[in-house]
């Protein structure tokens, strides 16, 4: 099995070392990773703000980076999503097609590919898990609340393996968190208002960390955090998975 490791261009910037935790979580688990190293940003920001017809270059570069791999695997629930759901291309649409159908996040090839059943992780904090939308409503990594079926919850299952994570009760568990993309440029007050809501449900609840399969909702929420000089932090999921070093605490 080979696997391309595509990395969003915030989480490179910003986030790297949820980048490298995926990498070496699948590693440990016997996955062959390759990363291309000329990949670029999906083109979801452009198609969220209208501009679809303008991200043929990324499509193509996507495609001509990734298309000869088993599976891509993404720590990024929208990103993801965005490829599985807009990913074309005029010059190999059978190759865009077949990404299209391999591309997972991170817990989703996790659970269902990899069907992993125990990690050899320690983490002793109190976390909160944000169910981001993208991932909870796009990719079905969890049940959602308002319906009348059995809760689920793919990142939830996983962080249960790890050794000492104790999950905390949220009142509202699958509440957006406001971040949206361009959403929290367009309409700042109410992306901040609605971030400080689930900030609060958290802290709340008795949270030491905050984790999620979307570094864009947590970035979104440690700005947050950080302008309330709480001392609640953020986390991605794929660093508690691999095992993440104590310097975090």
């Amino acid at each position: 099995m080979r696997v391309g490791l595509f990395i969003p261009c915030y989480v490179d910037q910003f986030y790297p070392n949820a980048a490298i935790a995926t990498l070496e979580l699948l590693e440990k688990l016997g996955v062959e990773v390759g990363y291309p190293a000329q990949q670029t940003c999906c083109g979801q920001p452009m198609a969220n703000s209208g501009y679809e017809h303008l991200t043929g270059g990324c499509n193509d570069l996507f495609v001509a980076n990734f298309a000869e791999y088993d599976y891509i695997v993404s720590p990024s629930g929208s990103c993801a999503l965005h490829i599985k759901e807009h990913l074309h291309t005029h010059d190999n649409e059978e190759a865009a097609t077949g990404i299209r159908k391999k591309i997972y996040e991170l817990t989703e090839f996790l659970t269902d590919v990899l069907k992993v059943e125990k990690l050899d992780a320690k983490f002793p904090y109190r976390v909160g898990l944000h169910q981001s939308c993208h991932g909870q409503r796009g990719l079905k990594l969890a049940q959602m609340t308002e319906l009348t079926a059995s809760p689920f919850s793919k990142p939830g299952s996983l962080l249960n393996m790890v050794e000492g994570v104790e999950l905390v009760p949220l009142k509202r568990a699958d509440e957006c968190c406001g971040f949206g993309g361009t959403f929290c440029v367009a309409e700042e007050a109410v992306s901040a208002k609605m971030g400080k809501d689930r900030v609060a449900d958290h802290i709340q609840a008795g949270a030491e960390y905050i984790t999620a399969a979307d570094l864009s909702c947590l970035m979104h929420m440690e700005g947050i955090l950080k302008r309330q000089k709480s001392a609640v932090k953020v986390i991605h999921i794929a660093e508690i998975l691999n095992g993440v070093k104590e310097s975090v605490a």
